[in-house]
């Protein structure tokens, strides 16, 4: 059975998550510049810190974030792509339909649940 794709609910849906993520990506990077600010004027020696995490390690989270986030940016700029081509909501590796609930809970699914548990 062929499950309808409401384009509209859908492309809202992408665009609450897109706009979502770019704020997570403009908080981040400017966290990232204030490690980097901190890390340029400070000759401490951080890694020797006994209060806890190091600058070094913090500013490493961060990148590590920033680049999840661009990923997912990314990836909900392809499930966009997709609604525009008509194959949002059919998984890439089978062809066989995504479930409504995969997709409500990951917009951006390129693959079925099997497919993507392979």
């Amino acid at each position: 059975m062929e499950q309808e794709v409401d384009a509209a609910v859908v492309e809202a849906r992408l665009e609450h998550e897109r706009r979502t993520v770019l704020t997570t990506l403009e908080r981040l990077r400017l966290d990232h510049a204030d490690f980097v600010v901190a890390s340029r004027d400070s000759n401490a020696d951080d890694e020797h810190d006994p209060e806890g995490a190091t600058i070094a390690f913090e500013r490493a989270q961060v990148e590590t974030l920033l680049r999840d986030a661009t990923h997912r940016l990314d990836e909900l700029e392809a499930a966009r792509a997709r609604l525009r081509a008509g194959t949002y909501g059919t998984c890439e590796r089978c062809g066989q339909p995504i479930a409504a609930g995969r997709l409500e809970a990951r917009p951006a699914a390129r693959r079925c649940v099997d497919c993507a548990s392979r």
